[in-house]
């Protein structure tokens, strides 16, 4: 086969921006050059690669095809960011005009707490897309290539990338002390645990499930909120809607460690979470990695 640079990232931005007219704008083309381009890809390959809906979606055979799209245009953003400027007379920081774009996916609760001050150390030249996803299903986007790297619970590799254990983040069963002497007052029983409202991040969600299941050995189904954003998710615990599972990273300092109390001092999930990235000898994706690596040291059990 004979792949085109020019029809890979056709290929490429118009799955991630959604349209060929918004990719047509990202590439600095018309519309119709850039179908002409995946067209032109597509009888390359012999096969259809994208399905012409809005949003533009890849095939299964456009997925493989994405992937080294993908893979092609992070080495290469990796090579001009060493060659830097050709005359070296630029006063930008190297890697400036030649951004490497690394899309990541990330569970929302280590986006909200370790991971940002983790990007923020990363190195220069490099955009970051991140992709808020449950820890449990962050596999699926590195599987279809939307991501590059990802923080996940799933300790087996995917295939085509390598995997390293960071450490576990430990959720604790939250509520205000009001909410805890109204629903629990006699301790976390079966029966208050089949009554108290409980707070659910959405309904991938199953930390709280997993703690009741621990603790009453048998299944339960309280009431039940849920409230699909980090912070908003905290605030609804510390304002008395339910309980909840909050990270130790949340509870050190601030209103959520001033305002709730744990609702039963022996019981906490652990989370292991791993770093999985597509297997390429790439500076700047390891560069990303060892920050990863290292503020999950310091972060994370």
């Amino acid at each position: 086969m004979d792949l085109q640079l020019d029809q890979l990232r056709a290929l490429d931005a118009a799955v991630a921006e959604g349209t060929f007219e918004a990719a047509a704008r990202h590439l600095r083309l018309t519309p119709s050059a850039v179908s002409q381009r995946i067209k032109a890809l597509e009888g390359a390959v012999g096969r259809i690669l994208l399905q012409r809906t809005k949003p533009v979606r890849p095939t299964e055979s456009g997925l493989a095809v994405l992937r080294l799209a993908r893979q092609i245009d992070l080495l290469t953003g990796d090579t001009a960011r060493e060659l830097g400027s050709p005359t070296g007379e630029s006063d930008e920081p190297t890697g400036v005009d030649h951004p490497v774009r690394i899309p990541i996916a990330v569970n929302a609760d280590s986006l909200e707490t370790w991971v940002m001050p983790a990007l923020a150390r990363g190195p220069a030249g490099v955009c970051f897309e991140i992709h808020r996803e449950d820890e449990e299903h962050t596999t699926r986007l590195l599987r279809d290539g939307t991501v590059m790297a990802a923080v996940t619970a799933t300790a087996q590799p995917v295939q085509g990338c390598r995997v390293r254990r960071l450490g576990a983040m430990r959720y604790r069963p939250m509520a205000t002390p009001a909410f805890a002497r109204t629903w629990f007052p006699e301790g976390t029983t079966a029966r208050a645990f089949a009554a108290a409202p409980v707070v659910m991040f959405d309904r991938k969600d199953d930390l709280q499930d997993r703690l009741m299941r621990r603790r009453t050995r048998r299944p339960v189904n309280p009431p039940r909120h849920y409230i699909p954003a980090t912070s908003g998710y905290a605030e609804a615990v510390r304002l008395g809607l339910g309980w909840g599972m909050l990270p130790d990273q949340q509870l050190g300092t601030g209103p959520y460690a001033r305002d709730l109390i744990r609702i039963d001092d022996a019981l906490h999930v652990d989370v292991v979470l791993y770093w999985q990235q597509w297997r390429l000898d790439s500076p700047a994706l390891t560069a990303v990695a060892q920050t990863i690596a290292a503020t999950a040291a310091t972060s994370l059990r």
